[in-house]
């Protein structure tokens, strides 16, 4: 049976709770036959194993990804311990070989404090970072030698969850470009026993969480119901950190036109870097950037 669509412009995010075994690609290819149109991107890869939190932006809301791009993340992860794998996941070939383990809470917490804080990472070999114009992964599968330098990222938080002698369940708050399969490399490297990522949910990006998601199956069955944008967060809803400025008609004329538009002193804080401009029917119609004191550039019109 193929997929019902919506007929008709939806502007905003859909929170899709990504499946295993699918790629970030894929539901992105599945959500373009549901909503009827060809404009959809993602917020942020997941690898094929891992599922959670996946948000797509569809229509002329796609143009928002660029404020995106530095979201804090949210995992729930499964390390196995005792070998370590190419990819440092399960899907991954061994590296080294399987040694029996024994791992008490305490020696996992211990090993996981240095991993907190502001730390620098290497990437896994197998990631899409690239190296001259390569991305790594296709050098890696090839056999070619992949040197990728480190980069500061943040752990906010890591909590051990639970365990057993051979795996630790872990919550991780991590910054934007945080690879956990790293995390569960270097954790084996630091013990001296291998491991590698055996599951992985993401459980929220930037303002986007598990409770605001939908299933596959849930928004196919929106769409061939007809009710495909009740799962729609509209673009006037995103990026809540921005103020909103509500325009009239005439200015929005004058914002489709690339000029500047005022403030309320009053609804805006002088300090504020950015604004949503909405019209009064709730339609996000720019995003301006402050020029003069309550004065704002339209950076980015939908």
């Amino acid at each position: 049976m193929k997929d019902a669509c919506y007929i008709g412009e939806v502007n905003g995010v859909i929170v899709v709770d990504k499946p295993p075994g699918w790629t970030s690609h894929d539901v992105v290819n599945k959500i373009r036959r549901f909503a009827n149109t060809k404009k959809v991107g993602h917020l942020g890869t997941l690898d094929p194993m891992a599922t959670g939190v996946l948000p797509l932006v569809i229509e002329r809301a796609t143009r928002l990804a660029q404020f995106y791009t530095r979201n804090d993340k949210v995992y729930e992860a499964v390390i196995g311990f005792g070998f370590s794998t190419d990819t440092y996941d399960r899907e991954g070939v061994a590296t080294s070989p399987a040694v029996a383990v024994n791992l008490s809470p305490e020696i996992l917490e211990q090993a996981l404090d240095s991993f907190r804080g502001v730390i620098q990472q290497v990437p896994p070999a197998v990631s899409a970072k690239k190296i001259n114009g390569v991305p790594a992964y296709r050098l890696a599968r090839k056999q070619q030698v992949v040197e990728l330098p480190a980069v500061q990222i943040t752990i906010h938080s890591l909590d051990l969850l639970g365990s057993t002698t051979t795996e630790a369940t872990v919550r991780i708050h991590c910054s934007s470009g945080t690879y956990v399969r790293s995390i569960a490399h270097d954790l084996g490297v630091q013990l001296g026993c291998g491991a590698h990522l055996t599951a992985l949910r993401r459980t929220r990006t930037g303002d986007f969480t598990l409770e605001r998601s939908r299933t596959l199956e849930e928004l196919k069955a929106l769409a061939e119901a007809g009710r495909f944008e009740e799962a729609m967060i509209p673009a006037s809803d995103l990026l809540p950190d921005f103020p909103s400025e509500f325009v009239d008609d005439l200015t929005v004329g004058q914002i489709r036109q690339g000029r500047d538009f005022r403030v309320s002193p009053f609804r805006v804080r002088t300090e504020v870097q950015f604004v949503k401009a909405v019209s009064a029917g709730g339609d996000l119609i720019a995003i301006g950037e402050a020029k003069l004191k309550n004065v704002y550039h339209p950076v980015l019109v939908l």
